[in-house]
Order: structure tokens, then C-alpha cells, then sequence
């Protein structure tokens, strides 16, 4: 793939030309068009055109040779999350296979969660769910996050460590999981440069210093392995396989290594056209060279989870150091490349690999995916769940017929158990590891044979198993198990826990289980009613905290204003006391409270008359408003309502201020007739501004001070009666 030039949308659709029909191509021209029109006037934070990046992450999955299909929700998947485009209309423009991978990478939108984190962790387990129910998913959404990192540089760095960080936890791993090693191996490189540049850049520079001894050394084994093969009549590939950085980085980390002791940067990759090649090849490379002991490894006997094949063999080189060999055929290799990708790529004939079917029913692992989104009610657990099951340093551990089960690294005999069978796991009673007895949370190594004993009389699991097991599939059984057994049992522990947790909040039960509540609790974790709630928590599925602090969001909420406004009113009442000079005659009182300091609204400046409301403002008193005002029309402002009445005894010298909007045919002469018809009323005028625009119309803005809205009313109706006014209209700031 090609890291630094920008396709075009001809380069993308020109390169599936060469795989797909004519049909095809034109299906996902269709793609892009649609994309173009719908991110017309998006930009991306380098200033780009938007739809540059749909158009590359379209080539990245054009470069696995994807169908129509996944290539199409290359093209739009950011038309649903980015756009006014609807799932609905990709349907009717496309197929619903091409929407239902788009809705797969869009992210959760018009949802409130109570943090970043909550929203990410919602928005992985949707696309994990979708993955499990297509694999494409997962391939676009890879694509699309490659050509992310190669564009980081246009973030904010903060945002660049948290993509980084993301991207190694999570991407990276997934792209292992499938085999998908040239996308993984750029992930990584490209995460460690934002995460730790000062260590990339010193290996980087590290590595250019001795390339050029390296490729003659490379170089020298290449000549000397090609003449050994041709005597032998194999056709082989042999070629220098460059050590990536985040590997060298790792490796320097977790062995507590300087770069020069690290020995393995050197190593040459054969690929053939046979198995049986592979072995003769292996035999002529330890005939020339000394193997290194323990360092051999055949995964073509035994393939890694993610289906790779090769042969590994580590030998003592021409000059004393080591060297590292891989050997393997020509279809090992490309599904070492491109993974679970190279089972989806379109083959001639333009038919989608029928094999894979079979090797979706492989990849295992990403099927109970399904199992866990029903068993785990939070989406944050979820998403730890799913990194250490998937994405933890694994172990390989045999079954007495000598079948290889992967397990999280940490596993325990429980574990294995509840991998074989659910019956077995809960009938588990003890272990045998490599013939000798051992506890059930005895750590398993690489190479144990488990033994599992089981006995039909068994109780069944312990409530302590939970916190023994290590991986979901077990911890979620063993829920299970206690769900369907003591489901009574459940319901009435889980209900006193949550009764507590909601007194402990101070609030009575009965006023946060209301169904309006519930019913918020059930559709975010999936209950269907209110004993499944409860059993859940009693048998631990959930806590009794989170179910509490959901019930009573609103109640919570509510106090704290309650409290909010008592605060700022008596905050009102002590500023009063103790400034008496604050207050004013403002012709306002309110209703049962005494010397609080008034002021009158300059929004929208209300007058004797009008229909006032008082509003708590924190540090200035309280503030009267027209109860039209808009700028107190929201549920919030409402809350901070009082209810106040302007005094029945206004002195007649009392004046205040209102703004007036006039608007009428310019004309010569419109101005001074306005405030000479102001003037008659014996009004005074503290303001006034004027302008006209093109069409001849003429807006006058004017302050004047009243006594009342009887005394406002006859100034209207003065200006009013002027040639060629229009509108006479009290305006709110």
C-alpha cells in the first residue's frame, strides 16, 4: 500500500478494473460520485477537500482487492455520521449490504453519555457487534483509521496521543487478529512516532547508519541460499524482510535491551511453491547454517489463530550473528500480508473466495463477540472484556488428544474448561496439568496438557470463580449458571442492593423507580423488565451503583438547582445586608420577601403595565423582565423564576427607559417628524439612530423615557398617525 501518494478517485477505480467487471467498477463509481456530492463543502483539518479522504481509504481496500460492496462503504462511510444522508437513502441508492456496512463504522450520534470515554467505548461496541456480524466492517474500518494516522500531523498533539494510544490498544491488535500485518506493522510504526518521537527518531537513525553493511551481509546469504535451491530444482522467492520499528522498540522495552543487543534485525524470507518445498528449503538452510536451539517453530503444522503460515528458524550466519529465516508458499504468504482480507478478495471470475465461509467459522474468537454484547450490560466493561480476550499476549495449551486451545496470557484450568464445553466448565472439579495434579487458578503456560476432571454430582461453579477466570467467555458462563439457578434468590438480593445504593444517595426508593425511569435503565442495558434488572445485579452482571446512579440522574439533577437557586437567593439577601447602598428604587417588589436588591432588565426594559417576571441571578440581585422576553423564555431560566409585581404607588417623576423601532418609506423630512411627534407628547429622547437601505426603507431606532405603558401607548399611536410609517414595534436587546 502505498503510504505517502494521495489517490485520485481514477487511480482507485482504475486499479479495480484490474480484478473487477465492468458492473462493478461502475457500482462503485456510483460510490463515489454520491460521496463527492454529499461532503461537497467539507474540509478536513488539513484544508483539504474532505472527500480525499473516503477516495483513499477506498484505495487502501482496493489494494486488498475488496468486492464492490466493501469498496462502495469505503467511498461512504462517513456520508451517514458526516452528512444529512440517512442509512435509508444509501439503501435506495446502493443495497442494503452496502448500508448495512456503512451503519457498521458510523459512530453513535444524538446520544448523551457521561464522558469521552463512555462514547468511545458505545461507539467500539457497535462496530465490534457489526464486525461479528460481517468482517467487512472491521476491514473499512481499518482502512479508514490508517489513512487517519498517516494524516495525524494536522491534529492537535493531545489529540495525536489519544488516536496513537487508541490505535495501539486496540486497531493495531485487531489487525494482528486477522492477519492483517501490513496493516499492522504501519499502525504501530506510525502510533510509537506520536507516542514516544524521541525514541522512534533515535532508532530510525539508528538503523540508517548501518543499512548499507546490513544489505551486503543480506545481500551475501541471498546469493548463497538462491545457489543451494537451484541445485535442488525448487523455485523459490528469496528476499530481505526489513525489521519493523515498533518491534525493536518493543523488544528494547520489555527486555530491557539497548538497540545493539538486539541481534534479530537481520532476516531473509523464502516463499515457494509447495509445503513440501518448505521443509527441503528448511533442511538446506540448517545444512548450511547452525540452527540456534529452541529458536525453530513450525506454524504451517501448526497455524497461529489468525490462520499464518511459515516456518521460523533462527541460524548461526556467514559471520557469526544471528539470522532469522522465514519460510513459507506463495499463499501463506499473501494471507500473512492481507489476512482474513485475502479470503474476502474477489478471484477470477469475479467471485468472492468460496472458502470464506470456512474461514469466518475458523476465526472463532470474534463470533462470541455476539455472546458477551448480550452478557455485558456496559459498554466500558465491554470494551475491557474485549481487550483481554482479544488482544492480550496469548498462551497455547494442548487438550489430552493434543488439539491447541489459545488462552489470554493468565488463563487458569477454568478457563480451558469453560473453552471446551459450558457443561464441562460448571461440572469442573479439579485439573491435571502434564499428568500432575493442580489448583484450578494455577497460571497455564505455553505447552501445558490440561486435564480437566469433571463429576456429574457437582453443585456447580462458585461464586469465586468470577474473580478466578480470565476471560469473558468463562466469567460471562458462570454468570450465567447462577442467573438461571437463583434467579428468585437474585431478584431479592439485587433489589435490596439497589434500594440501598438510592437511599445511600438520599433519595427514597419510590421516588427513583418510576417507569419513566426504568424504562430509560432497561433500554440502556437491554433489561426487558424490572425483575431481569434486579436478578442481574444480584448475581453480579451488574453493580447496584450504576443502576442507582442511573435511576436517579434526574432527581439528583433537580436537588442541586433546588439547592442552586436557595443558595443564590440567600446570597442575594447577605449582599443586601450587607451593602445597603446596593439597592434601588426600582419600582418592583417581590412577593413575601423584603430588601433584596431589584434592577430592571436593559433587554428588554420593562415599564409599569407590562407583565414582569423577577429572575435569581447569581451576584446581582434579582432581574425583572417582560414575561415575553425571549432571552428567559428556556426550562432552565424558568426554574429561577419569582414572582414579582411593581408597586401600586409609583411616583409620577419615576421615569423608564424604552427602545422603539420605526420603520417607514424614506422620504425627506420622516425624521424630524418622528421626534417632533415625540416631542408633542412632551416626551423626552435619549437615543436615536437611522438608516435606509436600497428599496428606500427607513428604520429609526429611538430610547425615550415613560412613565407607564399607558403613557408608552399614546407616544405609539402619535407616531403612528405620520405619512408613510408602517410599524411601530418595542424592541428587546
Amino acid at each position: 500500500m502505498a503510504k505517502d501518494d494521495i489517490l485520485t478517485s481514477e487511480d482507485v477505480i482504475e486499479k479495480a478494473r484490474t480484478y473487477l467487471s465492468v458492473d462493478d467498477a461502475d457500482f462503485i463509481r456510483r460510490a463515489y460520485e454520491f460521496a463527492e456530492r454529499a461532503h461537497a463543502d467539507q474540509f478536513r483539518k488539513s484544508g483539504e477537500p474532505f472527500i480525499i479522504h473516503p477516495v483513499q481509504v477506498a484505495g487502501i481496500l482496493v489494494e486488498l482487492e475488496m468486492d464492490p460492496e466493501t469498496i462502495a462503504g469505503g467511498f461512504l462511510h462517513d456520508v451517514v455520521e458526516d452528512t444529512d444522508v440517512t442509512l435509508e437513502d444509501i439503501e435506495t441508492n446502493f443495497n442494503h449490504e452496502v448500508a448495512m456496512l456503512v451503519d457498521g463504522v458510523t459512530k453513535l450520534g444524538k446520544i448523551k453519555y457521561k464522558s469521552k470515554e463512555a462514547i468511545q467505548a458505545e461507539n467500539h461496541r457497535k462496530m465490534f457487534v457489526a464486525m461479528a456480524k460481517d468482517i467487512r466492517v472491521i476491514l473499512i474500518k481499518l482502512a479508514d483509521r490508517l489513512h487517519n494516522m498517516r494524516t495525524l500531523k494536522h491534529l492537535p498533539p493531545e489529540k495525536q496521543r489519544r488516536k496513537a494510544n487508541e490505535t495501539l490498544e486496540i486497531f493495531a491488535p485487531l489487525a494482528h487478529r486477522l492477519g492483517i500485518s501490513t496493516m499492522k506493522w504501519e499502525l504501530e510504526d506510525i502510533a510509537l512516532r506520536y507516542l514516544n518521537p524521541q525514541q522512534y527518531y533515535r532508532i530510525v537513525q539508528l538503523m540508517k547508519q548501518k543499512r548499507d553493511q546490513r544489505e551486503s551481509y543480506i545481500q551475501d546469504v541471498m546469493d548463497q541460499v538462491n545457489k543451494q535451491v537451484e541445485e535442488v530444482n525448487i523455485d523459490a522467492d528469496i528476499s530481505g524482510r526489513p525489521k519493523h520499528l515498533y518491534s525493536i522498540y518493543r523488544k528494547m522495552i520489555q527486555q530491557n535491551k539497548q538497540f545493539t543487543e538486539i541481534y534479530d534485525l537481520l532476516a531473509v524470507r523464502i516463499i515457494v511453491d509447495s509445503i513440501k518445498d518448505c521443509y527441503a528449503v528448511l533442511g538446506i538452510i540448517h545444512t548450511c547454517w547452525k540452527p540456534m536451539p529452541g529458536r525453530f517453530k513450525d506454524y504451517i503444522a501448526m497455524p497461529k489463530p489468525n490462520l499464518y503460515q511459515s516456518l521460523h528458524t533462527t541460524v548461526i550466519g556467514p559471520k557469526g550473528d544471528p539470522l532469522e529465516v522465514q519460510i513459507r508458499t506463495k499463499e501463506m504468504h499473501e494471507i500473512s500480508e492481507y489476512g482474513i482480507a485475502a479470503h474476502w478478495a474477489y478471484k477470477e471470475g469475479h467471485q468472492l473466495n468460496k472458502d470464506k465461509k470456512s474461514f469466518e467459522e475458523k476465526l472463532t474468537w470474534f463470533r462470541e463477540i455476539l455472546d458477551w454484547q448480550n452478557e455485558t450490560h456496559d459498554a466500558e466493561e465491554f470494551m475491557e472484556s474485549l481487550k483481554v480476550d482479544l488482544f492480550s499476549d496469548m498462551v497455547y495449551v494442548f487438550t489430552p488428544k493434543g488439539d491447541v486451545i489459545e488462552l489470554p496470557s493468565g488463563s487458569v484450568p477454568l478457563d480451558f474448561a469453560y473453552r471446551i464445553h459450558t457443561e464441562i466448565g460448571n461440572k469442573t472439579i479439579g485439573s491435571k496439568i502434564n499428568g500432575k495434579m493442580e489448583p484450578l487458578d494455577y497460571k497455564l503456560k505455553n505447552g501445558d496438557i490440561i486435564d480437566v476432571m469433571t463429576s456429574k454430582h457437582s453443585y456447580g461453579p462458585s461464586q469465586d470463580w468470577i474473580k478466578v477466570t480470565q476471560t469473558s467467555q468463562a466469567k460471562n458462563k458462570i454468570k450465567q449458571f447462577f442467573k438461571k439457578q437463583r434467579r428468585e434468590e437474585n431478584i431479592v438480593k439485587g433489589k435490596e442492593l439497589v434500594d440501598k445504593e438510592i437511599r445511600a444517595l438520599g433519595i427514597e426508593p419510590k421516588e427513583a423507580l418510576t417507569q419513566e425511569n426504568l424504562q430509560r435503565i432497561f433500554e440502556k442495558f437491554n433489561f426487558t423488565n424490572e425483575e431481569d434488572m434486579y436478578a442481574a445485579v444480584g448475581y453480579q452482571g451488574i453493580t447496584a451503583a450504576l443502576i442507582s446512579t442511573r435511576l436517579t440522574d434526574k432527581i439528583r439533577q433537580s436537588k442541586l438547582k433546588e439547592q442552586d437557586l436557595a443558595q443564590t437567593l440567600e446570597e442575594v439577601k447577605t449582599d443586601v445586608k450587607a451593602n445597603k447602598t446596593h439597592k434601588r428604587d426600582s419600582g418592583v417588589k417581590v412577593a413575601g420577601v423584603d430588601n433584596l436588591l431589584v434592577r430592571l432588565s436593559k433587554c428588554c426594559n420593562p415599564v409599569p403595565g407590562d407583565t414582569i417576571v423577577g429572575y435569581i441571578t447569581k451576584g446581582r440581585g434579582v432581574s425583572v423582565h417582560r414575561s415575553d422576553c425571549p432571552n428567559v423564555q428556556t426550562e432552565d431560566a424558568k426554574q429561577r423564576f419569582l414572582h414579582v409585581e411593581w408597586e401600586t404607588n409609583q411616583p409620577d417623576k419615576k421615569q423608564y427607559h424604552v427602545d422603539l423601532e420605526i420603520s417607514g418609506y424614506d422620504r425627506r423630512g420622516l425624521l424630524n417628524e418622528v421626534l417632533q411627534a415625540v416631542n408633542e407628547t412632551k416626551t423626552n429622547i435619549t437615543q436615536v439612530t437611522g438608516r435606509s437601505d436600497r428599496n428606500k426603507m427607513a428604520v429609526i431606532h429611538i430610547t425615550i423615557l415613560i412613565h407607564d405603558t399607558n403613557h408608552l401607548r399614546k407616544i405609539v399611536e402619535r407616531i403612528k398617525q405620520i405619512k408613510e410609517v408602517y410599524t411601530v414595534t418595542r424592541t428587546v436587546q
